[in-house]
């Protein structure tokens, strides 16, 4: 009879110690009794009863996916290169299990799709000038599909867009075209200026009495310290018919 207990006793030690089970903090355990759901398991030390009952674990921290390179054509018809980075985590660990196999596997396929389709929706220019806006939508649509997976997808971020060398020369040269557009209308609106702050001067030297004379002089007085051989001066008609009068008078 001892024999007996002291047996059932090691064998009842050896059932409880292989059931212990460990469950870390950032940790959430799935178990399943005869195939079926149970319970969710917290950190801590846990029994899983064997042949009986079966668990799972899910890690609730957040989760890097980098999306490979993915060959998308634009709305306009251009191929492009791209690829990006997803954030996201687990938020319930029993749909993550029950709802979706290998969750993490859907998550970067539904990435990669959501990407494609969404690049196929926007011109070449939106998708260079837009980035932000471009990852904002890839993470609204990928966090709403996963909802029912227990995921939450916190961020998107967009790493590289990559064209062809033929694509990249042709986007040089329109910037380049761009440019020379702005600097000539930015001379052409210099040249406007200028020449109404030119007609101004004009009409306020021909109305003052006296202020084409006061021009005059000044502009002598800066011929003077003008060390050139050559000094053209420019008489103005107002002396010459001062000088037709004097003349005439005589």
């Amino acid at each position: 009879m001892i024999n007996i207990a002291v047996s059932a006793g090691i064998f009842v030690l050896v059932v409880i110690l292989s059931s212990i089970r460990v469950i870390n903090e950032y940790e959430r355990g799935v178990r399943f009794t005869l195939g079926r759901f149970t319970s969710i398991m917290g950190p801590g030390l846990r029994l899983v009863i064997p042949l009986v009952q079966t668990y799972q674990k899910v890690d609730m921290r957040v989760k890097v996916v980098d999306v490979p390179d993915q060959e998308s054509i634009t709305k306009d018809n251009i191929t492009v290169g791209i690829n990006a980075v997803l954030y996201y985590k687990v938020i319930d660990s029993k749909m993550a299990i029950l709802n979706v196999e290998q969750f993490d596997f859907a998550v970067a396929q539904l990435a990669q799709t959501t990407m494609r389709n969404i690049v196929g929706e926007v011109e070449l220019d939106e998708l260079l000038a837009n980035r932000d806006d471009i990852a904002r939508k890839i993470q609204q649509i990928v966090d709403k599909t996963s909802d029912p997976w227990g995921i939450k997808v916190d961020a998107v971020e967009l790493k590289d867009i990559t064209l062809a060398a033929d694509m990249k020369r042709v986007i040089g040269k329109q910037a380049e075209a761009e440019r020379e557009r702005r600097a000539v209308i930015i001379k052409a609106e210099g040249e406007v200026i200028a020449a109404n702050n030119m007609a101004k001067a004009a009409k306020t030297l021909a109305s003052a009495s006296g202020a084409l004379h006061l021009r005059t002089l000044q502009t002598l007085n800066d011929l003077s310290s003008d060390q050139s051989n050559t000094v053209v001066i420019g008489v103005p008609l107002e002396i010459l018919r001062a000088f037709e009068s004097v003349k005439g008078k005589k």
